[in-house]
């Protein structure tokens, strides 16, 4: 779960500030699941240890496959393990939004799909004794801001039709601790520990026969000569009759379909605080606001006679509007509006950040790739905020194509599908945004001359036609590195808050030392001569 504050000086292998929920991961899964040493073969390589790829890798070994697993990181060290926990089948992007732009049927299946996951979750915690803080609870949409209450009778009407039957309107909420006006009450939503959920799953997968290798930076997965092999950066390749691509980001497949122009990444910021036991009733909330925020109450998580209310939004895109004082900022409004609306809130524990994918259809990209050069390979990405849901119904679905049966879901999320008009203007906005930030090969570098960074900080430098990421450790030496991402060519900016290199354009990010924490890119920063400092 989330940081404790004041966060760490240092930087862990995440590119976090002192996530104690990765820590937690790597200490748990560094014994267990090595680096893959030696080429090795199995029915089904699954690239991703999170939620999707995990459950994948369950759905799998359950129907009698072979399966091999590969993170670059420890189990649930990527973004599975920095999330708030929703789980949601009122959809974030609204129903509203999903019948305009994929019709009636379109909107049912994302209602029947992410309550199909919830369920899933739910079973799969059961039948394997994983005890991980599940809990059935009411979700409240209310309203923020100037939005009128007309967009709740446009919601509730528009979820009714998509099949959420009991949805319904209050003229307030009904909540402890917690008071809106009109808002909208869905039931039988959830919640629960990620990071006790995935650890449990990688321990029954482990008793399965499923073989699990952190520390193992896949560069590729492509067909060849009637397999699928999937390569990593050490040697070592899996050789498969199927591949999933189960790490949010469309990585480690490159070049299909153009995936990584049709989401975009974005930054979200999310806060932990304490409050009384029992002061703030277990429920998940957000508001119509865009960006939206949302909470949800972990019990029992604060402390000694406190609960913690753990509350998101403030979102950006990835690699823009990254400044100390910009990070600071975001954290700070999340804080004023939760005291704002739970009074209950008492002292500000965590604070953290993670990344999602939301698409210009703001439907997932689920299923066959469809490019010459990937026959049966198959990926689950653009996780819209609801990652937890979209990565389980990504893995059923995946599953079910696999292993050869119909699902209704799949003409939905197939990531061979073409934008509608509905969606172009987002898909074009987005991508003007992202070609917007190759402007920086012609601007200065950030600070003219290294010796003015602050230790513990980085900025881009220019040296003569090149633009360097020149990184000031707290002992003051200096770490440069190409300013230049490996995946399609921007130049990355600092996170001062989070301690790493993050690209504008497609939202890889890398350590300070140039190592990537987060494709599309494969491949590390590219070195270059020291610029002194």
């Amino acid at each position: 779960m989330p940081t404790a504050l004041p966060p760490a000086t240092g930087v862990n292998p995440s590119g976090q500030t002192d996530p104690s929920w990765y820590a937690a991961a790597a200490a748990v899964d560094a014994p267990r699941h090595g680096a893959l040493a030696a080429d090795t073969a199995a029915d089904v390589c699954v690239v991703g240890a999170g939620i999707a790829g995990l459950t994948s890798a369950y759905l799998l070994a359950k129907a009698g496959r072979s399966v091999v697993v590969l993170d670059a990181k420890p189990v649930a060290g990527g973004e599975s393990g920095r999330t708030s926990a929703h789980l949601a089948s009122e959809v974030d992007d609204r129903f509203v939004e999903i019948e305009r732009l994929h019709g009636l049927d379109g909107a049912r299946v994302q209602y029947e799909s992410h309550a199909a996951a919830i369920d899933r979750i739910e079973k799969i915690a059961a039948d394997e004794g994983i005890d991980c803080d599940f809990a059935r609870v009411d979700a409240y949409l209310f309203l923020g801001g100037s939005d009128t209450p007309d967009q709740l009778d446009q919601e509730l009407a528009a979820a009714r039709r998509a099949g959420f039957a009991d949805a319904e309107r209050l003229e307030a909420t009904p909540t402890v601790g917690f008071a809106a006006g009109p808002c909208l009450r869905f039931p039988r939503q959830g919640r629960f520990h990620v990071l006790k959920y995935l650890l449990g799953l990688a321990d029954r997968l482990g008793r399965m026969g499923v073989r699990i290798h952190a520390n193992t930076m896949v560069s590729g997965m492509a067909a060849e000569d009637g397999k699928v092999v999937v390569r990593t950066r050490g040697g070592p390749t899996v050789t498969a009759g199927a591949g999933v691509a189960a790490t949010n980001v469309p990585s480690p497949i490159e070049n299909w379909a153009g995936i990584y122009t049709k989401v975009a990444p974005y930054r979200t910021y999310m806060v932990g605080l304490a409050v009384p036991a029992g002061a703030v009733a277990d429920a998940l909330y957000w508001d119509t606001i865009d960006p939206y925020h949302y909470a949800r109450l972990d019990p029992a998580a604060g402390g000694p006679g406190h609960d913690l209310l753990i509350v998101g939004g403030e979102d950006h895109k990835t690699g823009q509007h990254t400044s100390a004082a910009e990070q600071a900022e975001r954290w700070a409004k999340l804080e004023r509006w939760t005291r704002e609306h739970f009074p209950a809130a008492g002292a500000l524990t965590h604070r953290w950040s993670g990344q999602v994918y939301e698409p210009d259809d703001y439907v997932a990209f689920i299923g066959r790739v469809p490019t010459s050069g990937h026959e049966n390979c198959y990926v689950i990405t653009g996780d819209s905020g609801m990652g937890m849901t979209h990565g389980t119904l990504g893995a059923m679905l995946v599953t079910d194509l696999i292993l050869g049966k119909p699902n209704l879901w799949a003409a939905l999320y197939d990531p061979a599908r073409k934008a509608g008009l509905k969606s172009a203007t987002e898909f074009v906005k987005e991508n003007l945004n992202a070609a917007a930030q190759y402007r920086d090969y012609v601007t200065p570098g950030d600070v003219s001359d290294p010796a003015t960074i602050e230790r513990g900080h980085g900025a881009v430098v220019r040296q003569g036609l090149k633009k360097v990421a020149t990184y000031k450790a707290a002992d003051g030496t200096v770490r440069t590195c190409s300013a230049v991402c490996t995946h399609l060519a921007g130049v990355v900016r600092w996170n001062d808050a989070e301690q790493s290199w993050d690209c504008p354009v497609h939202g890889s990010r890398f350590d300070c030392d140039g190592k990537v924490l987060t494709g599309p890119a494969v491949d590390d920063l590219a070195e270059v001569e020291g610029t002194g400092g």
